[in-house]
């Protein structure tokens, strides 16, 4: 078993958390008035679920981009990384398509391209190392339950 390489943990931490930053500048610049007087279903979680989840699902991925980034070599891990980076783009335009934009619709379909990167992202994570590919499943769940949701609020905001 390698040693930890603290400094490369710490980056591998800080990207996702910096890709949630970026795009929480989206989010939270448009949840009031737009976002809350949307339609949405009543599957709807409260506004409050949506940081602490996001925050640990990033904690999972920055976990999950150490292993691969500091245990694993040739090119699974070259694909890993490289997905891993356009699915962290992917989930940042997302928030500002959907919220900043507020084009739920292309949003939408954003989030399926996204999800699509998610799995193959987690499947190649599995192949570099099964616990980060274990660590990125919660996130593809959520995102699952997120194209769901985005879904349901597109239908329901129709114009």
């Amino acid at each position: 078993m390698k040693k930890i390489n603290i400094q490369t943990l710490v980056i591998a931490l800080v990207i996702p958390q910096a890709a949630g930053f970026i795009g929480s500048i989206a989010t939270l610049s448009n949840m009031e008035p737009w976002y809350g007087n949307i339609a949405k279903p009543a599957f709807n979680p409260p506004n409050w679920v949506f940081a602490p989840v996001w925050t640990l699902l990033f904690l999972c991925m920055g976990i999950a981009l150490y292993l691969v980034w500091q245990h694993g070599k040739g090119e699974y891990q070259r694909l890993a990384l490289t997905l891993f980076g356009i699915q962290l783009g992917l989930n940042i335009a997302w928030s500002f398509l959907f919220f900043g934009a507020h084009q739920i619709g292309y949003a939408f379909v954003e989030i399926q391209a996204l999800w699509l990167v998610i799995l193959a992202t987690t499947i190649a994570f599995w192949k570099v190392r099964p616990a980060a590919g274990a660590l990125m499943f919660a996130y593809l769940l959520w995102v699952s339950f997120a194209v769901f949701l985005n879904g349901v609020i597109w239908h329901l905001n129709a114009v």
